[in-house]
């Protein structure tokens, strides 16, 4: 499904007007319009943006499956080289190698803004997206929203995000 049929069915799923999906996202009505005409598409930095206020996971964008991300950073992870490494040496299924080392979480003491700040841009480059942002700083996770985390180790966000949990498997 292109990008402007996927805005188009998260309005109407929400059963709201391109007015109040901009309202919702900060962006002007005639701006909704042209990405569901596919005149123009949002950034990353847009998609997450949605993905968080509609409850929506990133991967209906890119009609890919849970498995294909990592379960930390939402980072795409097809190759075998890309998957993180258990304790025992073995490839995880579920965490990619930037986040996840030896049986163990890679972020201690980071909080979650900092570690998307620091995977932000790898999962741009690697879902080949563009980003908009002129600063460093990005909007909410991707992988986060009001219908609950849909990764393994991510949080609801909240006012001031606290420290990465410790892996709970």
């Amino acid at each position: 499904m292109a990008i402007k049929d996927v805005i188009a069915a998260i309005r109407k799923e929400a059963s709201i007007t391109q007015e109040e999906m901009a309202r919702r996202l900060y962006v002007t009505r005639q701006c909704v319009s042209r990405w569901e005409q596919g005149e123009t598409t949002p950034g990353i930095d847009m998609v997450k943006l949605i993905c968080v206020t509609f409850g929506v996971p990133l991967e209906r964008f890119f009609d890919m499956p849970m498995s294909y991300y990592c379960q930390c950073c939402s980072m795409p992870i097809p190759d075998e080289e890309m998957h993180g490494t258990e304790a025992d040496g073995s490839r995880s299924a579920d965490f990619c190698k930037y986040c996840y080392d030896h049986g163990d979480f890679t972020a201690k003491g980071m909080t979650m803004d900092e570690f998307i700040e620091a995977t932000a841009p790898m999962e741009a480059k690697a879902l080949g997206v563009r980003s908009t942002r002129r600063s460093r700083s990005w909007p909410l996770c991707c992988h986060t929203s009001s219908a609950g985390a849909r990764l393994r180790r991510t949080r609801r966000p909240t006012a001031r995000r606290s420290v990465l949990p410790t892996a709970t498997r």
